[in-house]
């Protein structure tokens, strides 16, 4: 089993509902247990082109067996299933009903077209680095060291604990 961590976001169409579903399919994968979850933090959009609300940004800890391929494959599917619709060539960080990323895989370190892992902008994202750390404060990004090191250089960006926990 790999110790792997996923990103949650959603912006669109009850954004804590979208993690809450997405959580329980996360749990719900071949092979794959939820380890931990974090709380809910609001984030405001980042490095996009129009205006949009705020996001709901979570992380969640899993074991699988799945190779990372694989579970981002699964990733794919259960955006699908939420309503996600990737368009190729369209801009980066346009609203969306949920966005689950691939954080790290182990200690793999793998750079594909299809796949990048550790995933390239962890470390200068608040809305990753704040809740990865609040679950595991050990957690390290491979090549990169402890992913808590990082949260200085994000102290600008707005990262708030929501009311609500993600609900599985």
């Amino acid at each position: 089993m790999a110790r792997a961590f996923i990103g949650l976001g959603s912006n669109l169409d009850h954004p804590r509902r979208q993690l809450a579903r997405a959580a329980r399919a996360l749990d719900r994968l071949p092979a794959t247990h939820v380890v931990a979850l974090s709380r809910n933090y609001r984030t405001a959009p980042r490095d996009s082109d129009v205006a949009q609300p705020d996001f709901v940004n979570a992380v969640a800890e899993l074991e699988t067996a799945l190779k990372p391929r694989a579970l981002l494959n699964a990733l794919h599917a259960i955006e699908r299933r939420q309503r996600r619709v990737r368009v190729a060539g369209a801009p980066r960080n346009r609203p969306r009903t949920l966005d689950l990323d691939l954080l790290t895989y182990a200690r793999v370190r793998l750079a594909t077209p299809a796949l990048a892992v550790p995933h390239p902008r962890i470390t200068e994202r608040a809305f990753v680095l704040v809740p990865l750390a609040e679950i595991a404060p050990g957690a390290a990004v491979p090549g990169r060291g402890l992913a808590r090191r990082f949260l200085r250089a994000t102290r600008g960006q707005r990262v708030a604990p929501t009311r609500a926990h993600v609900l599985r």
